[in-house]
């Protein structure tokens, strides 16, 4: 989806809040998996999912365009949930059947949401390597922990990055380069982490 067709659609949830199911269907996969990929937790990801998709709805009166894409906005409030979630320690969130019974959205992929939790719990399963580095990167601090995932996990840019979180593009590079020293330092036994490093070191100095 083009920014032009994400701005109509945005445009059309905001006059009639049914059509906010067809951006549900569009963020939800992208969204549950960057969760995932956060707190490593399927049912609390579940839960943090559902919660950023509500206030999404509940506050789509208030999104404005500043030439920042609508998905960045999602992302902002998932990241938001998530800072909660550690903060407390806990998750209480409306559950997905809430989000539906508000009866101010019906999400087409409603159907799905058992399917999309069996292969996310699998891959958790199945890849070690996400499990080795989500173990690692969850020992570092908050703000490194949402840097590297979105690079790495989520394959976002530096200033997809810097949109999301509110920062500026040079303190993003900052904490990437800080987050993964970090690590290196940490696990410097470790090929693969030293490796990570050496890569994003390429990037940064490119501006990607």
């Amino acid at each position: 989806m083009d920014i032009n067709q994400e701005k109509e659609l945005v445009k059309q949830a905001q006059k009639s809040p049914v059509a906010f199911g067809h951006l549900y269907d569009q963020y939800f996969k992208q969204i549950f998996n960057y969760v995932v990929h956060r707190t490593g937790d399927i049912g609390v990801a579940q839960d943090i999912t559902s919660e950023t998709f509500f206030k999404a709805l509940t506050n789509l009166w208030r999104f404005q365009w500043r030439n920042i894409p609508f998905s960045a906005w999602l992302y902002k409030i998932a990241t938001n949930e998530i800072r909660l979630y550690y903060r407390k320690g806990r998750y209480n969130a409306v559950s997905l059947d809430e989000l539906i019974e508000t009866g101010n959205s019906v999400p087409a992929s409603t159907n799905d949401l058992e399917a999309e939790y069996i292969e996310a719990q699998d891959a958790l399963h199945r890849h070690e390597e996400f499990l080795f580095y989500r173990q690692k990167i969850s020992e570092l601090p908050i703000n490194y922990q949402e840097v590297i995932v979105l690079r790495f996990f989520e394959e976002k840019q530096i200033k997809e990055i810097s949109q999301i979180l509110g920062k500026s593009e040079g303190t993003v590079k900052s904490l990437l380069h800080r987050g993964l020293e970090k690590l290196r330092k940490n696990h410097h036994q470790e090929r693969q982490t030293c490796n990570l490093l050496e890569t994003e070191a390429l990037y940064v100095q490119e501006g990607r």
